[in-house]
């Protein structure tokens, strides 16, 4: 018998596979399958069959393409919605995948049809829930993605389908979520890897309320929803296109890529260091860490992109994207930005200040404007008096409080959400762009003895 999990960490998605006597299903799967199938062939069994537990947001499922893979059935949840592929899961339904038995919850809220699946070992006793979007660990799956004039009804379900199906299977049996801490699906993921119904019965806020009308006023609300979601929705339907293999990012050399420049968006994956010493005008600073959470707010279906990176990281960089449905991929400086200024062309960059520099400059005062780009949560309590904040994601709806004839100090934790917030800013016009080297925590390190 085998059970495994996958973690996304960009996307902080977790997909799941069981195998036993040679059958494997997989529970959600990410686009880029090759893990899956690896796996399944090294614990020598076969994939037949692969579980969806709701129509996916912030990912393209890879259903489709371990079905063209392998021949396995697909079984969605969310039957009222017109798939294009697949079969509709029934409430109750059971499956077996050698001596393992799984059986199908209805488990409205997130979505009006999300099923989580319960698997039993093989001696029959309930063992592990696939909750999918509906429970996670501290927090629930978000209820506000039809709309707000629908949020009662949503949380009522979801209140239903936690304290009457989900809290009564028993404290034992272990809890695995679609996600983990950091997702868009939740607002308040704790970072517990694993967990069981019995610890979030203990600890999470919302399997402790005592009324529906409780769990919606603590969870009824209305979260930043990313544009390209809409696409998600959209392709989870209909199937991805099939990709059969993993891309490849070719390299280009700088006549080529200057070429292709014309009709891409330019995305740089470097860290502020490298971004802020030298990039190509026009380019976003996307460092690699934080591009599976910024690329689908800042980034378009309707054109290729290009990237300057490290060689090293083209793979990580594929499926991130892939992974968001951004298969338009052209390709990447394969000479980096040391070949693109020897070749003759034009290199921009953006002063990153030292936090004693900074210090003094604030000290003096003067009419620098301090951006905060930090979500709503980091940035309350922080008594940033000196600060405007606009969080990262709101910056195209928000920029005309950008002021553009005074010198721009966008701020975050470490300082590279804030690069690419320069990064856009001076793509949209704006000139006079600095950035405080290492963000807040250099400032608090320092100790520099001004209240932002």
């Amino acid at each position: 018998m085998i059970f495994r999990r996958y973690k996304d960490e960009g996307l902080a998605h977790y997909s799941y596979l069981i195998a036993d006597e040679g059958q494997a299903a997989v529970i959600d799967p990410r686009r880029d399958i090759d893990v899956y199938l690896t796996d399944a062939a090294r614990d020598q069994a076969y994939i037949v069959s692969v579980f969806e537990t709701h129509r996916n947001e912030d990912y393209l499922i890879g259903s489709c393409e371990i079905e063209a893979a392998t021949g396995a059935r697909i079984f969605h949840a969310d039957s009222q919605w017109d798939y294009q592929y697949g079969e509709p899961v029934e409430d109750g339904q059971t499956w077996r995948i050698g001596r393992l038995k799984i059986k199908a919850i209805h488990t409205p809220g997130h979505t009006p049809g999300s099923m989580s699946y319960l698997l039993h070992d093989p001696d029959g006793n309930p063992w592990v829930l696939f909750s999918g979007d509906a429970l996670f660990s501290g927090d629930a799956g978000r209820v506000d993605l039809l709309g707000e004039d629908r949020l009662p009804e949503m949380a009522g379900m979801l209140y239903d389908s936690i304290f009457n199906k989900i809290l009564p299977l028993g404290d034992d049996v272990l809890l695995c979520p679609a996600h983990g801490a950091g997702s868009v699906c939740g607002s308040k993921i704790a970072e517990r890897t694993w967990t069981t119904i019995g610890m979030e019965r203990k600890s999470n806020p919302l399997c402790k309320v005592k009324s529906e009308q409780e769990f919606l006023e603590l969870h009824g609300k209305m979260l930043d929803r990313p544009p390209y979601f809409l696409n998600m929705e959209e392709l989870n339907l209909a199937g991805p296109p099939i990709l059969g293999t993993l891309p490849v990012l070719k390299p280009l050399n700088p006549k080529a890529f200057e070429k292709e420049m014309t009709k891409a968006q330019l995305v740089d994956t470097r860290d502020q260091f490298g971004f802020g010493g030298g990039h190509i005008p026009g380019s976003l600073s996307m460092y690699l860490p934080i591009l599976p959470s910024f690329a689908g707010w800042f980034l378009s279906y309707d054109k290729p992109i290009l990237f300057l990176c490290d060689p090293d990281d083209t793979e990580e960089i594929v499926r991130t994207m892939i992974r968001m449905g951004f298969d338009q991929l052209s390709g990447y400086l394969g000479k980096g930005i040391l070949g693109w200024a020897v070749s003759g062309n034009i290199a921009d960059h953006i002063p990153l200040v030292p936090v004693s520099d900074f210090c003094s400059m604030m000290k003096k005062g003067g009419d620098q404007f301090v951006l905060d780009v930090r979500d709503d949560d980091e940035f309350k309590g922080e008594g940033l008096k000196h600060a405007t904040h606009i969080h990262l994601t709101h910056l195209l709806e928000e920029i005309d409080e950008i002021p553009k004839g005074h010198p721009v100090f966008p701020l975050c934790r470490s300082g590279n959400r804030a690069m690419l917030a320069a990064s856009f800013l001076k793509r949209e016009g704006w000139k006079d762009i600095n950035l405080l080297m290492g963000g807040l925590s250099a400032w608090r390190a320092y100790g520099c003895n001004f209240d932002l």
